[in-house]
């Protein structure tokens, strides 16, 4: 990677949390808030796979969430210590593992919950979860990168819609994923006011700013920048999986 890139490439979320000890902890914790109120869901999935019921889900998570912020373990934190996903789900298996035992434990109803989580959405999206995965881990991992994939996707319509092309983008959505909905460009680009040759070029654009936020929103979860294209093979991996 180039001097530039390497240079900017510790500006992400999870590095600025692991170099912490050596910067600003209060943006530390902002980058860290950030990556959890993002993926979240993947980790509520994994407890209810684990047998919990919603409520006591949604306090575990929070809980679990509230340790690793109140603990600042960024200050001590070490740069090796590896991927945000990874992490994550460690420090909630350590979490869970002690959870009955941990006098200070979020309770419901009781102090400050550190995210707002809407449970009620969380529980339509579980039940749309496969029957019987393997493990619960592998629920975790898949829904990782579907909530990553999710978010890339909403930055890129987000974009769309401040440069005006909201309809446009609704319209070539289905594309973008692989889904033509029976719908070729030639019938499409008049509707769009396009030639099919302007609305294939379109799509293409979309397409290579599709991937460019997937790099960036995988960058904002691992501490090198050579960890993004390991991170990436994981990812469709898993989704391929």
């Amino acid at each position: 990677m180039s001097a530039p890139s390497a240079r900017l490439f510790p500006s992400t979320h999870w590095s600025v949390v692991l170099a912490a000890h050596a910067g600003d902890p209060a943006r530390a914790r902002e980058a860290l808030e950030k990556l959890c109120a993002l993926y979240w869901y993947p980790l509520y999935a994994f407890v209810r796979r684990r047998g919990h019921q919603p409520a006591d889900a949604e306090d575990l998570v929070q809980g679990c969430i509230a340790h690793l912020l109140e603990r600042q373990f960024f200050q001590v934190a070490d740069p090796d210590r590896g991927r945000f996903r990874s992490y994550l789900l460690t420090s909630l298996n350590h979490f869970l593992a002690d959870a009955a035992e941990r006098a200070g434990r979020l309770k419901r109803g009781e102090g400050h919950p550190p995210l707002s989580l809407d449970v009620t959405l969380a529980e339509r999206r579980y039940a749309q979860e496969p029957a019987d995965p393997s493990d619960p881990r592998q629920l975790f991992e898949r829904r990782w990168a579907l909530t990553l994939l999710d978010t890339v996707l909403h930055r890129l319509e987000r974009e769309a819609a401040d440069s005006g092309r909201a309809e446009l983008f609704r319209q070539v959505k289905g594309a973008l994923l692989g889904d033509h909905g029976g719908v070729t460009y030639a019938e499409l680009a008049p509707q769009l006011g396009l030639s099919e040759a302007a609305l294939t070029m379109t799509v293409q654009r979309m397409r290579r700013r599709y991937r460019e936020l997937v790099r960036e929103e995988i960058a904002h979860t691992v501490n090198q920048p050579v960890e993004v294209e390991e991170e990436m093979r994981h990812l469709f991996q898993v989704l391929g999986g």
